[in-house]
């Protein structure tokens, strides 16, 4: 069993940053591979990043791509998130599971952090 808490969302305006963090408990984290996904309202969870269980693979959704930076260490998984525009708006969740940019291959996930980008 995984458990995932999120922080690190807010209010920023167009243009500024925000890093999210996601820290997961249970001793087999580093077996899992980690997922970012968000959901605006109106709309379905969509893939936003991943990164393999060694940190040594990520992927990004190209809405994101040059702007999002995925990383992990022993006990957390980041998301640096720069350059933010009003259409990153939206909860940003955390998952665990088999890396893919598919909702249906993470088995654990968090509560979700609001970040709302202001223009």
């Amino acid at each position: 069993q995984v458990r995932l808490v999120e922080s690190g969302g807010g209010l920023v305006q167009a243009g500024g940053s925000l890093r999210l963090s996601c820290a997961p408990s249970g001793r087999t984290f580093t077996m899992y591979s980690m997922g970012w996904f968000r959901q605006a309202p109106g709309k379905e969870r969509e893939f936003v990043a991943a990164i393999s269980g060694t940190g040594h693979n990520t992927y990004y959704a190209d809405s994101v791509k040059g702007r999002f930076t995925v990383s992990r260490d022993n006990a957390m998984v980041f998301l640096q998130m720069n350059s933010l525009q009003p259409e990153d708006t939206a909860v940003y969740y955390c998952a665990a599971g088999s890396v893919s940019d598919r909702a249906a291959q993470y088995d654990y996930w968090g509560q979700g952090t609001q970040v709302t980008v202001s223009s």
